[in-house]
């Protein structure tokens, strides 16, 4: 579930820039402190000392939000996007009395290729977070961010929580993955699409058989970019072997004479 600072955040930007007749009496520092100030407004930022912020639209922000917090670190959970489609489809198929508000019109909404290549536009649900994350994976401050494997944290959730502490400094978290009960009920009924956020019961690898069409499966199962660790500082929580995931790595490519890159094994058998 997406926050709604990113959005915020963006409004509040356009409200002082040159779209507005009122611009030419806003100065930087006022921009600065106004901006700032949203974040301290919304979570009383004097009082805590972590924030997480779900909003996807960071990735495409990164730069900006380095302006206000250079510290802060990006977490991102990645999954063959073939399989983030079929989710979504099994979504609406839950609900066939119900007109999903995911899609501008019928003609989105036709068929299964519609629906999917509609989700998959760069402004829609699904583009958008891609090319968002895209961007950020190659950008300058890739070394803010931490993709970390879906398919992976379902296997192992314990390991890569502690990995995922690890990247960002904090002492680790007790957490109890036999019970994961989440719900935006509201929000998805207004949505057309019951059930799309609702989480509940034990973190575990569920395998399944697609259904959407071999073709349309493959066309997305191809855009995982994530795998090519060139150009980017960027952190991964990554098996080694995809098919069968035994360890758990955090890897970071090195600027051209850096470093090599960190490796964190985590233990052969299941925790």
């Amino acid at each position: 579930m997406t926050s709604p600072v990113g959005g915020l955040f963006t409004t509040l930007l356009n409200a002082m820039s040159v779209n507005n007749e009122f611009y030419v009496f806003i100065e930087e520092e006022q921009k600065r402190r106004i901006l700032e100030g949203l974040f301290d407004s919304y979570y009383g930022i004097v009082d805590r000392e972590v924030i997480f912020d779900t909003n996807r639209m960071w990735c495409a922000r990164l730069w900006a939000l380095a302006e206000f917090f250079p510290d802060a670190k990006l977490i991102c959970c990645v999954r063959n996007v073939g399989w983030i489609m079929d989710s979504f489809e099994r979504a609406v198929r839950r609900n066939p009395l119900e007109v999903s508000q995911l899609f501008n019109d019928e003609a989105e909404r036709n068929t299964v290729y519609s629906r999917v290549d509609s989700l998959g536009q760069r402004g829609r649900v699904v583009g958008y977070a891609w090319s968002a994350l895209k961007e950020a994976y190659y950008g300058e401050h890739s070394k803010s961010l931490l993709l970390v494997d879906y398919d992976l944290l379902t296997q192992k959730p314990k390991r890569t929580l502690e990995l995922i502490y690890e990247f960002l400094g904090e002492a680790p978290f007790s957490h109890d993955f036999d019970n994961v009960a989440y719900e935006a009920d509201a929000y998805d009924d207004r949505l057309g699409t019951p059930g799309l956020h609702r989480v509940q019961g034990k973190v575990q690898f569920k395998p399944r058989r697609t259904i959407l069409p071999p073709d349309l499966f493959e066309q997305y199962a191809s855009m995982s970019f994530w795998n090519n660790r060139k150009a980017t500082n960027a952190s991964v929580i990554a098996a080694k072997d995809a098919k069968r995931p035994r360890s758990v790595e955090v890897t970071v490519e090195p600027k051209p004479g850096g470093a090599p890159s960190p490796i964190l094994p985590a233990p052969e058998k299941d925790e």
